[in-house]
């Protein structure tokens, strides 16, 4: 077999690969004007507390439960199709929104936001799988993808601050309509049309099996990060996990799987795809933290807590972005763990976090945003190449419905941790004298604390205070500690599992992975890899 030179992308692909970032500056900007909206829409609409919770994380839900099943769809209707239906009904939810007049309009229309989002990002990866057939080219176009979510959560805030400071917070919800509309646009010139040319049966069943596991499995780790480890949400993770094993029994029968379970096999595949997750685990759970702290403990406005994190979303630009020139002459498992490497060691940093570290907290932010963006570059690189391109949007689903279940393992488990050493702490250490109701208050968050602290006398709120931002430091210590200690377990897989690739360099000649010269889908084992 004749090595194949695969062709190389043009001016309009990467003038395409701008419009494709549209929707991860939208998805990265949403979340952050929903936050400042809050008190606004609250006060305006009147939800109870079990509504406002619905409102913030429908969206998250149904964009994770839906993954899976639009990125197949995507797969056989079109990725650009898909993309654009995907445009319209979440510029449709948005305007749904912003004209929400109760609670529960409010989360209906977030819930189909959430389906709306879901058809985004596995259609937006699957198009540069299939736009940038040139491996160099390829990594540096999901390197400028990836930083469209760092570009998006700095001026987020910005542009969120902006708008309700001029506007009530229904604008809020209409930033995603002039951003699909350009994408509505722009699409059908710019982007390509991609499609399996023999996607064999939908099966509705697998479908509806793989949102209500990824639905339950989310929701009980939620319930976790909010009110702590109990059967009430214990259940709905162990309900979640049984319809999971069900979903892969079916697939492993059905002539046309939802999810083709020979992915997995591939070693490139499936170590990306557990860094991944385990990355976003910690990330979510360790950011959580460093944004409380910021606040919290170092007493920050929320502005100056956001300028702060700036080094952060820039280290994790560059990062991203200098991935794909150094794996050109370095093999993507050395880049990989050194990425993840380098997050380890910021997160070591953190752990002798005390309640005054300004400058250790953004030098460990920074250091991880770097890791990140180099680990996490070449992971989401490597997911999508080890597909076959027809089966890249379910690759591409499979890859960020990890990242949302690490999101919610790290939430739930990881945040759960920190706040019980934080009540903990605090039980141990809280000064006496303080009435029970007040005390009570204080353990169940920092923030809590800050306002228990407002009806006590100065040398008690003083002594209070101290106690609990000493506490939650020590809830972030054990936090980087753990995400140490599970990235040090990373680097290994990394360079066990994935040091046959080799340099892009390297393998510019080789045929594209798991497809023979004809281009016929030939799934790759470890033995045929690029580089053996």
């Amino acid at each position: 077999m004749n090595p194949i030179t695969p062709p190389r992308a043009g001016r309009r692909e990467w003038i395409g690969l701008a419009v494709l970032m549209l929707p991860t500056l939208l998805i990265a900007m949403d979340m952050t004007v929903l936050h400042l909206a809050v008190p606004s829409l609250s006060e305006d609409l009147q939800p109870t507390s079990s509504q406002l919770l619905w409102i913030t994380d429908i969206y998250g839900f149904m964009i994770a439960g839906s993954l899976i099943t639009m990125g197949t769809l995507g797969d056989r209707i079109g990725r650009r199709k898909l993309l654009l239906l995907g445009a319209i009904a979440f510029g449709f939810a948005s305007v749904l929104a912003a004209l929400s007049t109760t609670a529960g309009m409010l989360i209906a229309a977030r819930a189909l936001l959430g389906v709306a989002g879901a058809t985004l990002m596995p259609s937006t990866m699957s198009l540069i799988r299939n736009m940038f057939l040139d491996p160099n080219q390829r990594t540096a176009a999901i390197g400028l993808w990836v930083s469209g979510f760092s570009v998006g959560s700095t001026i987020g805030p910005l542009v969120g601050g902006i708008l309700l400071e001029n506007f009530s917070w229904h604008s809020a919800f209409l930033l995603g309509v002039p951003v699909m509309a350009v994408l509505l646009i722009t699409g059908p010139l710019l982007l390509p049309e991609f499609r399996d040319p023999k996607p064999g049966r939908f099966d509705v069943l697998s479908a509806g099996m793989s949102l209500v596991a990824v639905l339950l499995i989310i929701y009980g780790f939620k319930q976790i990060a909010e009110s702590g480890l109990s059967w009430f949400a214990v259940l709905p993770i162990m309900a979640g996990l049984v319809i999971a094993f069900f979903f892969v029994q079916r697939q492993r029968r059905l002539d046309d799987p939802l999810i083709d379970l020979r992915l997995f096999r591939v070693p490139a595949f499936s170590a990306s795809l557990a860094t991944y997750t385990i990355a976003a685990a910690v990330a979510f759970g360790t950011f959580l933290f460093i944004a409380q702290y910021l606040q919290l403990v170092l007493g920050l406005s929320p502005l100056q807590a956001g300028l702060w994190s700036v080094p952060g979303a820039i280290a994790f630009i560059v990062g991203s972005n200098l991935a794909p020139r150094i794996v050109r002459s370095v093999r993507p498992a050395y880049v990989v763990a050194g990425g993840l490497a380098l997050a380890g060691v910021a997160l070591g940093l953190l752990t002798l976090v005390g309640t005054n570290a300004l400058a250790l907290v953004v030098i460990g932010n920074t250091l991880m945003s770097v890791g990140f963006g180099f680990a996490l570059t070449l992971n989401i690189d490597m997911v999508v190449t080890a597909a076959p391109p027809e089966r890249a949007g379910a690759a591409s689903a499979i890859a960020e419905t990890g990242a949302e279940l690490g999101g919610a393992l790290g939430l739930g488990l990881l945040g759960s941790l920190g706040m019980a050493i934080y009540r903990l702490q605090l039980t141990a250490t809280m000064p006496q004298g303080i009435a029970p109701e007040i005390a009570d208050a204080a353990r169940e968050t920092l923030g809590g604390a800050v306002v228990a602290a407002e009806r006590l006398t100065d040398q008690l709120a003083t002594g209070l205070l101290n106690a609990a931002r000493q506490a939650f430091a020590q809830g972030l210590q054990v936090n980087a500690l753990i995400g140490a200690i599970g990235f040090t377990i990373l680097v290994a897989l990394t360079l066990t599992m994935l040091r046959h690739l080799r340099p892009h360099t390297e393998a510019e000649d080789q045929p594209e992975p798991g497809y023979t010269v004809e281009g016929s889908p030939a799934y790759p084992l470890p033995q045929t890899q690029v580089g053996d």
